[in-house]
Formats: structure tokens, sequence, C-alpha cells
């Protein structure tokens, strides 16, 4: 990416952060004239040149406080954690720190006193958690990918819950070194982003031991794909509980598998389930009293206000285990560990929902425990059992993202990945300048055909806008061209522009399906971005313009309407 393109983006992101008004998704932003003299210093030959990104802050950048989301805990650290050095050397621009459930304990996202994140798609219902913002920053469009952290799904159920992808490696593969821990021994640096290359790209680049975290480990690839992957399911009965229209989604996510070639299999995934039970249930919860309980029990007047009453719960009950039920539950874990290994064997991958149901901030209120407890249900069992994961998108229900889950042993990343990568191919990205822009009217047919937000863009400065007199209004984008004979078409001359309009990407038959309904005169073709780069894009038939109003001087159709 160039300077100048670079220093768009981050433009474009501070615009996107003053848009969205979610102040709740950063806890530190930097200020964009900062942010523009680091973009400017970047070698652009660098592989992540100019990309933007968010860190969740129990994760230390140089400069910037750490607060794990308490104030009272607040240090200013003397150096990057080495995950974020790593992308820093590659080229990527940090925009700020990003909210999180407190000391990453929990699955929801609103555990934070610095305000619960409301989810990118209904901002009625969570983001998801630990690692809300950074998610949402992504879902938002405002950065390119971000890190959060994985202990019991933190990197996956906010994936699943914004139509992200979420890569949570192999345990030790990215060092924690500078990562506040919530349980030392299971914690997991993680991406999000809205493609799988990008994210499993900042994964790799993030991965190998770095002399100084004594738990991190080196990458032990397993062989490629088989020829015909065994694709593990659950029994019917351990997918009962899913959100209503999920069970659906998910059959469809199967056959979609079913359809590459792969075999599939069910299984009895109880033994990953016993074990998911352990990580808040058992003895295991005392090392997240290990990791902050000293700071809860010196600051116990602060619950209720700096310090969160069900985390303060959750970390001070961590006291209570003995060693010998630590013990107990360790030699039980190493027990449901075999049986689980056994029960996959001779599967490529166990695929699951990410999570189980996307509540309210209402009913996360009502009830923050309970409400809790039921998003990990498929990713508690990960890092205790030491598997490698991959979240991503599979569609929408009613509107909202729905995600699956690719789980396999430690040192499968690049397989699960594989995997992913087969079941979200193919993808059309579509320019759309008018009634399917993001709130308008006709947004919706791009998220029923699976649609999801890539970015904002702007078409070469040779095209024309017209406002259409069609229900519901839209406008018509014509490049400038020669006047037919008879008056039949657009004309050539000074008005023409950059028009504005947002990149859209489908899945490909999602594509397909909404192209056989698109009504006469809209057109798909080819067009060209102020950038140079092509894009399918909406057009209209040239006859369809004559006579119509030129709005071109505007710039957009939604500077049009805002103006008309």
């Amino acid at each position: 990416m160039s300077a100048s393109t670079a220093a768009v983006r981050v433009d474009d992101a501070f615009d996107r952060i003053a848009t969205v008004d979610r102040p709740e998704v950063w806890i530190t932003l930097r200020d964009r004239a900062d942010v523009l003299a680091e973009v400017s210093r970047v070698d652009p030959a660098l592989p992540l040149a100019g990309l933007l990104f968010a860190v969740k802050d129990n994760i230390d950048v140089a400069g910037l406080p750490t607060t794990a989301a308490a104030r009272s805990y607040t240090y200013e650290p003397a150096s990057d954690a080495t995950a974020v050095a790593r992308l820093r050397a590659a080229g990527a621009v940090v925009v700020g720190k990003t909210n999180l459930d407190q000391f990453a304990t929990g699955l929801v996202g609103t555990r934070s006193p610095f305000g619960a994140v409301r989810n990118a798609w209904d901002p009625i219902r969570i983001s998801g958690g630990s690692s809300s913002g950074s998610a949402t920053a992504v879902a938002l469009g405002i950065v390119d990918f971000a890190l959060g952290t994985d202990t019991a799904g933190s990197g996956r159920v906010p994936a699943a819950l914004g139509n992200l992808v979420g890569v949570k490696p192999t345990k030790g593969l990215v060092p924690n070194t500078g990562v506040v821990p919530a349980c030392r021994s299971q914690d997991c640096v993680t991406v999000f982003a809205r493609s799988l290359g990008l994210a499993r790209t900042a994964a790799e680049l993030m991965t190998g031991p770095d002399g100084i975290d004594p738990l991190a480990r080196e990458d032990r690839a397993h062989a490629a794909l088989p020829t015909v992957p065994r694709i593990a399911v659950p029994l019917p009965s351990q997918l009962e509980g899913l959100a209503d229209g999920w069970s659906a989604a998910f059959a469809a996510a199967v056959d979609r598998f079913r359809a590459l070639g792969h075999e599939v299999v069910e299984v009895d995934i109880a033994p990953l389930l016993d074990a998911a039970a352990l990580l808040y249930d058992g003895a295991f919860v005392a090392e997240r009293h290990a990791a902050v309980g000293a700071h809860i029990e010196a600051h116990r007047d602060l619950v209720g206000e700096d310090l969160d009453p069900s985390v303060a719960t959750i970390v001070l009950g961590g006291a209570r285990p003995t060693a010998s039920e630590l013990f107990a539950d360790m030699a039980r874990l190493d027990a449901l560990g075999a049986a689980g290994r056994a029960v996959l064997d001779g599967t490529t991958a166990l695929l699951t929902p990410t999570t189980t149901w996307h509540p309210t901030l209402a009913e996360v209120a009502a009830d923050p425990i309970g409400a809790n407890s039921r998003m990990g249900r498929y990713t508690n069992f990960a890092n205790l059992l030491d598997m490698a994961s991959l979240a991503v998108p599979a569609g929408f229900v009613d509107g909202l993202p729905f995600g699956v889950m690719l789980t396999g042993p430690a040192f499968t990343d690049r397989r699960l990945a594989a995997l992913a990568s087969a079941f979200l191919a193919p993808t059309v990205d579509l320019l759309v300048v008018g009634a399917h822009l993001r709130d308008q009217p006709l947004n919706g047919q791009l998220v029923a055909a699976g649609g999801s937000f890539v970015r904002e863009a702007r078409t070469a400065s040779d095209y024309r806008l017209y406002a259409l007199d069609t229900v519901p209004p839209k406008p018509g984008l014509v490049r400038a061209g020669p006047v037919a004979s008879g008056g039949g078409g657009p004309a050539t001359g000074p008005a023409t522009g950059s028009i504005a309009g947002e990149v859209w990407r489908l899945p490909a038959a999602g594509f397909a399906t909404f192209v056989a309904a698109l009504p006469a005169p809209m057109a798909i073709g080819t067009v060209t971005l102020e950038d140079g780069s092509d894009v399918t894009g909406f057009l209209v038939e040239p006859r369809a313009v004559v006579g119509a109003e030129d709005i071109t001087h505007h710039g957009g159709w939604r500077a049009y309407r805002e103006q008309g």
C-alpha cells in the first residue's frame, strides 16, 4: 500500500469512528495525526504495509496505557507485546486499544466500566466477549484486523456474532509476552478479520518463540489435508438449545462441507463438553485468582464501580479450591482429553456452531452469569485440551450473523485454514452506490444473500450518477461516454466525478441469486475505482437516465438524499 493510499485509509478509519458513534468500542484511541505520521514512515514493501489494527486492552502497546478494562489496574508498558511488535514490524499500524470484559473474564462483552459493547449488526444485542471492542472495530469497518485473546472462546464468540473470521492458534504458537494473564496456562493471542487470508497472515507473522515467554512453542505443522477430509459433527442431541433458526443454519453448513466432497460423521462429543465445564465449574478457576485476584482483593471497595461484580465474583471464587481439588480436576481433564481424542480419531476436524445464541443486552443484564455460561458450550474445551480452533462466518439468520467453528488437535492450524478456505470460497466483491448501502432500504437484500460489508470506496472520476424514478428511490451509475444518436444516452461533459459507494462481499451462490432477481434497468458490470482497480458493481442501462436528474455533483447517493 502506498503512503498516500494508507493516509486515505487512516482518514477513512477516523471518519468512520465518528460516523458509527460507538465510543464504548475504545478505551484509548490514538490521535489521527500520530497514526498518519506512523503510516507515512511504513515501508510499502512490508507484508502488512499501511493496514490498520486495533489491540485488546489487555495486550501492551508502548505509549498507550494497559487497563484490562479496570482503571485501578492501569499501567504504562515500556514496550509492545511481542505480538504487537511483530505486526508493527510487518507494517501494520495501531489505531487504539479496545474495550473488553474486564480481565478477559466473560464471553458477553458487557462486563466493563467503560460500557457494554453493542453488536455491529444490531445495537440492542451483545457483541460477544471478552474481545468485544476488537471484534466490533473490525465488524464496523474501522480497522482491517484486530487482536484479541482467547481462554474460553473470547477470540471466537465475538467473531461469530460479528460475521468475522476468528483465529485461535494452538497454545504457545504466539508468545503471550506483554499480555495481562487471565489463565496463564490457557491464554492465546487471537486475530479478527473480515477475510480468512488476512487473519491467517497476521497469525503467521506473530508465530514463533520470542525467548521470553516460557510457554511459547515452535510450530509442528501437520501434513496437508487428506484427499477426502473427514469432518466430525456432534450428535443431534448435543445441538439442542440453539437459537431459533441456528440448527437449520448449521445443517446448511454441514451440507456445504458435504458438497465439497468431504465425509461427514456424527460423533459423541460428551468428553469435550464435560471438559469445557471444568474451566469455570472446577478448580481451574484458581488460575484466574492467581492472575488478578490480589488486585481485586486489595480494591474490594471498588466492586460495583471500577471493578465488575460478575468478574469479581468469579475471580475471588478462585481462591476457594484446594490444591488437592486442582490435582483431582487435572486428572479428570487428562481422562476426558484421552476420551475426546479417541472420539475424534480418524477425523480431520470437528465442526460445531461457534456459540449457542445471540442474546440482547437486556437478557444478559437480567442473568449475567447464566447468559454468559450458554455462550461457551463449544469453545471452553479447546485450550484446556490443547486444540487449535478457527471461527468462520456461515451466513445469516433473521438478519444476524451465524458462525461455525473448526477445531482440531494442536498444530493443525493450517489444516483448519485450508478447510475454512474451501468452505468460504468463492466470493464476489460488489460495489453498491445507492439503495443497497448500509442503512438504506434495500440493504437487507445484500444481507439476505450472505453479504458482509468490506469497505467504503469511490469510483474513478469519470462517472455520473442520476436519480431514477423508481420505488424505492435509487440512483443509476453510468460511465461517461459519447451521446448516442437521437439523444439516447448520457452526455460527455465536465460534470463527471468520483462517486461514493461501499464494497460488499457475497458468496458466489448468494451473488447469483441476488443478480437473478435484479430488476431492469439495473445492471451488473465492471466499475473502476479511484485507485485504478476494477470491481463488480451496480450500473444502469444508459436509456434509463434519459431525462433523469443528474446528481453527480453531490458525490454520492447519501449526500444527495441528505440534501434533499
